[in-house]
């Protein structure tokens, strides 16, 4: 069902008036767009969004009511926010395309994994640049969208950013671009590592005897209370698990099976191998340019 924005619905000032461009439109854009749509941070009119096929562009405008394209340019010369939202193979005849076309009032947002903002920079003859690295579940409106921005960004730009994002979930800015990297390993491949513990736990709770789908249930109430609980708590991570580890009980004997397993030091390498990898597609990126 598309979503209407009524005359009463007026978007924040935030957002009234700004023009939201999405150069492409696969799947993350389309949560993006639900998001603002969703929460009336902006109409339906203020949002274009270019793709090369024409059946996707019927789908997003029949679901969302937003203005579609196949000319990358068109939503360049169209936008204030210009947002990136295409695969990382592509980028570089695209930044072809919008070379010389964007002006010093527009912003560019990009939401590509290992393309740094020098590449961006060069790539698009602009500065005015933010790179942020969204999670699979900003697709529901519980992302970790962690954010950095160039000199050139006005503190407008920045509160619409904010906006923006916000309507995916969390937003962090941080100072430093290697930060960005940083919660790539973390977060942004971060529900990788969790949906393997919980298939994981799944396949654990099969083996004992329960049916799949049962598993499943109490395992994704499990890890979802949980959250929600260290989140009310405030405490540290220590000592919520204190707070359920009996000594001689079950969860003693567990953890022990664990640490045995040496599952902190795998996770910690499997973080900094994703770091690691993040670099490295950085620098690849770097070196072309």
């Amino acid at each position: 069902m598309p979503t209407e924005t009524t005359d009463t619905e007026t978007p924040p000032a935030t957002l009234n008036g700004t023009r939201i461009g999405f150069i492409g439109g696969g799947v993350m854009a389309e949560a993006m767009i639900a998001g603002l749509l969703d929460r009336r941070l902006v109409a339906p009119d203020q949002i274009i969004v270019s793709h090369p096929r024409q059946q996707r562009r019927d789908e997003l405008t029949s679901r969302h009511w937003v203005r579609t394209t196949e000319s990358n340019a068109q939503v360049a010369e169209e936008s204030d926010l210009i947002l990136l939202t295409i695969k990382p193979q592509v980028l570089k005849p695209i930044m072809r395309q919008l070379s010389g076309v964007l002006t010093p009032g527009q912003t560019v947002l990009s939401i590509l994994a290992g393309a740094t903002i020098k590449t961006l920079s060069n790539g698009l003859g602009h500065d005015a640049i933010v790179r942020v690295m969204p999670n699979t579940p900003a697709q529901v409106g519980e992302g970790m969208m962690v954010w950095t921005s160039t000199p050139s960004v006005s503190e407008d730009a920045m509160t619409s950013i904010r906006a923006v994002l916000g309507a995916l979930g969390e937003e962090l800015w941080v100072e430093d671009e290697k930060y960005v990297d940083m919660a790539t390993a973390l977060s942004g491949t971060g529900p990788t590592y969790v949906f393997l513990m919980m298939e994981s736990l799944i396949d654990a709770g099969v083996h004992m005897g329960f049916p799949r789908r049962i598993a499943e249930q109490i395992v994704l109430q499990t890890v979802g209370g949980s959250v929600d609980f260290a989140r009310a708590s405030g405490k540290h991570m220590a000592e919520l698990r204190n707070m359920v580890t009996s000594p001689g009980g079950t969860s003693a004997e567990a953890i022990y099976q664990m640490e045995k397993g040496s599952l902190r030091t795998i996770y910690s390498k499997a973080v900094y191998a994703a770091y690691q990898r993040t670099r490295t597609l950085s620098e690849s990126q770097d070196e072309k340019e």
